[in-house]
């Protein structure tokens, strides 16, 4: 069921990424997402807030969501651990594969982000496994 429920989120156009702050209190972000094997893996910038939280805390939880991020609670969602990727061979890995995934969409977001940032932020990737139904 866990490799039905991986592949079914995998499928989304956005999952909502779950981290959890010092106190424990809850933090969602609607992220693209892909999946490499058993494990999903995302892409963000290197300096997000969501990325000083997975290092202190790698536990995570994810849900399908909008591109706003609101979750359908009545879908499955996982829970997990992420691995911090910031080895650029890796990370250029998982970028071309949210790039195959998202293909026109993702080329203009990059190209929009990178102006509006006045160039492009450094990536991290984000590897999720251990995955089990939350």
């Amino acid at each position: 069921m866990t490799n039905d429920l991986t592949a079914r989120l995998a499928d989304e156009k956005f999952v909502s990424l779950t981290t959890y702050k010092k106190n424990g209190d809850a933090v969602a972000s609607p992220m693209w997402i892909g999946r490499d094997g058993d494990a999903l893996v995302m892409w963000t910038p290197a300096e997000t807030s969501k990325v000083r939280r997975v290092r202190r805390d790698p536990r995570v939880r994810l849900s399908a969501c909008g591109r706003t991020g609101r979750v359908d609670t009545s879908q499955p969602a996982l829970t997990g651990q992420a691995e911090l990727i910031d080895d650029d061979r890796e990370v250029l890995r998982i970028e071309s594969i949210i790039k195959r995934k998202y293909g026109f969409v993702y080329r203009v977001m990059t190209v929009v982000e990178a102006i509006a940032a006045r160039g492009r932020k450094p990536r991290v990737g984000l590897r999720i496994s251990a995955l089990h139904p939350a």
